[in-house]
């Protein structure tokens, strides 16, 4: 990506990403970690209801379509729904390495339009790590996986504890997650933010 700020260059002593023994083998579906997610959760009726599968080392592949709802100009992705792919698409490579982990900075690109009723072709992997810092990148394209790029980002997470969510998460929707009899929704809520 051309014109990358510093705080988005790993460092000298980042080290490679390492893919936990847990993590969901390649092709694998990740999933909602939240029914009301904006960009994965089925609960949300204008989400973008991305979904992400596990890919070989520390990637992952996303698609999602662009609705009408997801307009900025007329007949066109808005620039921030498309941001919010991304991130979405990056944040989801926290499955990988099972970190909590949020956005501490994200720079998109916006090289094509991409217009209503396209499928965005996501992929996203992490290019080291250093401390409780993440670094990736991510590129979506049209037209199929190996089509033109049309927005691409890089991002830079930063690993928390699930404290984070709790302390400053409103307490209806936390009492709530944390009150869901299936153990896993319960779990997997607070498991990655994107």
């Amino acid at each position: 990506m051309s014109g990358t700020s510093a705080a988005l260059t790993p460092p000298a002593d980042a080290i490679a990403p390492v893919r936990h023994p847990d993590a969901p083998a390649p092709g694998e579906l990740l999933g909602a970690h939240y029914g009301h997610c904006f960009g994965c959760g089925d609960e949300q009726p204008h989400g973008l209801h991305l979904e992400a599968r596990a890919g070989e080392g520390v990637t992952v592949t996303a698609e999602f379509t662009v609705r009408p709802a997801h307009q900025g100009a007329p007949g066109l992705a808005h620039g921030g729904l498309l941001a919010t792919a991304l991130d979405e698409t990056l944040g989801s490579l926290n499955w990988l390495t099972q970190t909590i982990a949020v956005t501490g900075r994200l720079e998109t690109d916006y090289v094509l339009p991409v217009p209503v009723g396209t499928v965005l072709h996501l992929s996203a992997e992490i290019t080291a790590v250093a401390g409780r810092k993440i670094y990736s990148t991510a590129t979506g394209r049209i037209g199929g996986p190996d089509g033109p790029v049309a927005v691409r980002a890089d991002a830079l997470f930063i690993e928390v504890k699930v404290d984070h969510f709790i302390d400053n998460g409103r307490q209806e929707e936390i009492q709530a997650a944390m009150s869901d009899p299936d153990q896993l929704r319960r779990a997997r809520a607070f498991e990655v933010n994107p």
